[in-house]
């Protein structure tokens, strides 16, 4: 199975500061909803791990998120795409959980839910804690510089390994031309 691990803010839709806290407030990056449509024709299974720390902070409830979540499914079905499954993590930051990344508790799970090793499964983050995450679980990290990622370059400490690309479009069409 060829499985890929995606962050949402940032890589699929542009990010906010104020924390994305409705439906109205989800819009895809250009290219992104497409990026995923072409995984999906290239036999890929595509999860989503999320931190969502504004449900814990109330700012949203899971209801809202649930909401946001069936924009994007639907937004993914107009271009033909799919999502597979969304691991998220509803905690505040000073929560001590460990599905919050850039502890490896979520991908945890996805391993443990498709039953699959993730060494060398893509993963792709805009912020050092997505690919510490997924670097963690044995997964290659891919670093885009939409949302946080060029902020994230600029401070450095990338896990090693790390391919740099500038948005999901880009990080597809080098990972289908390379199978």
């Amino acid at each position: 199975m060829k499985l890929i691990i995606l962050d949402r803010d940032g890589v699929i839709n542009f990010d906010s500061a104020q924390y994305i806290k409705s439906p109205a407030e989800w819009r895809p990056i250009p290219g992104s909803l497409e990026a995923i449509a072409r995984l999906n024709q290239a036999g890929y299974k595509v999860v989503v791990a999320t931190n969502q720390s504004g449900v814990g902070r109330g700012l949203f409830d899971m209801d809202t998120l649930n909401a946001i979540h069936v924009k994007m499914h639907k937004a993914l079905a107009d271009v033909g795409g799919r999502i597979d499954a969304i691991f998220y993590c509803p905690h505040a930051a000073d929560s001590g959980c460990e599905c919050r990344k850039p502890k490896p508790g979520m991908f945890r799970r996805i391993a443990a839910c498709f039953n699959v090793d993730l060494r060398g499964v893509p993963t792709v983050g805009d912020s050092l804690r997505d690919l510490l995450a997924g670097a963690a679980a044995g997964c290659l990290p891919f670093l885009v510089r939409t949302g946080k990622g060029e902020k994230t370059l600029a401070e450095g400490g990338l896990p090693e390994g790390t391919q740099i690309f500038a948005d999901l479009a880009a990080v597809v069409a080098h990972l289908v031309e390379r199978t």
